[in-house]
């Protein structure tokens, strides 16, 4: 069994964005703007946007966090998006979810300009990587892939399945390894809650990719010799053990199913890292116009 170690996967490519930052600053052009936009005060979402931002900082990117009140109506939230649509200074931002129940996500989404969507959830970008166009890939996915690159895990030809349905991990997952590309060629089976006899599909398995949110959920009677297992879930657990007084599990029974694969992610320390230096780099190519030249129209002839 090979730990797929998204610590060190992290650590290598942020020494490549910091390189490729050195090379902009020295060329006299504009460095890289990352904004986040934090709504109340969830713990989870509080420490996941500091990461962010301190990662930002690490390979040299400026940032910006506006911390807004939970009580923030829906049209203030609009008016501070449509801002940061307009400030040239701001090459991505994202509004960290979830939003109060007061706040419809999907109305946040929607208004976010798709040149500037480096979480990749804006059904512009989210239809251009269905088609295989150019695009951000939200964030999860593409540090998936990125992981199964890097560890030269060979998917062509192979059967994959995901757990989970969510327009933010599974879906999109799901589009990615069928794709033609490396990685992709992947047979896909996108299992979720109201499958019948999940362990059937996962048992034929070559690679499980977890994302329902369930802590051990899956467990080695559902894992075939040799599968290569990625774990998305994490989920907190109260834990008086700890000094935190909670620990994080993933969706995979790892004690047991290590066992079992040849190659898994652990929780912490696996899928997470990667979907932050996945932001960063969805920023860096915000910075460079890879995908969108600034202030352009979404016509049909551009799609």
């Amino acid at each position: 069994m090979q730990l797929l170690d998204g610590k060190k996967l992290a650590t290598e490519i942020k020494l490549e964005i910091a390189e490729e930052v050195r090379k902009i600053k020295a060329a006299g052009k504009k460095i890289p703007h990352l904004v986040a936009v934090l709504v109340g005060e969830d713990g989870a979402s509080q420490t996941y946007v500091a990461s962010k931002v301190k990662s930002c900082e690490e390979v040299g990117f400026k940032s910006t966090l506006f911390k807004l009140k939970k009580d923030i109506t829906e049209n203030e939230l609009l008016t501070k998006i449509n801002l940061l649509n307009n400030d040239d200074s701001v090459d991505g931002f994202i509004v960290q979810l979830p939003l109060p129940k007061h706040i419809n996500e999907e109305k946040i989404m929607l208004a976010i300009a798709p040149e500037k969507d480096v979480d990749g959830f804006h059904p512009t970008n989210v239809g251009r990587m269905t088609l295989n166009l150019p695009s951000y890939v939200s964030a999860t996915p593409k540090g998936i892939l990125e992981m199964l690159n890097r560890y030269n895990i060979e998917t062509e030809g192979k059967h994959c399945v995901v757990i989970g349905r969510s327009n933010i991990v599974g879906l999109p997952m799901s589009l990615l390894m069928q794709r033609r590309s490396k990685p992709g060629n992947c047979t896909v089976t996108i299992c979720h809650s109201k499958t019948n006899d999940l362990a059937k599909y996962t048992l034929q398995a070559d690679i499980i990719i977890a994302a329902l949110g369930k802590p051990k959920f899956l467990t080695a009677d559902m894992v075939k010799k040799g599968a290569v297992v990625i774990d998305v879930g994490i989920t907190r657990v109260v834990d008086a053990s700890t000094k935190s007084g909670f620990k994080l599990l993933g969706d995979v029974d790892f004690e047991h199913v290590q066992k079992k694969c040849s190659y898994i992610s652990p929780v912490p320390g696996g899928v997470g890292l990667m979907t932050v230096v996945s932001l960063l780099q969805n920023t860096l190519s915000a910075a460079k116009e890879e995908f969108y030249k600034k202030s352009m129209s979404f016509g049909l002839d551009e799609l």
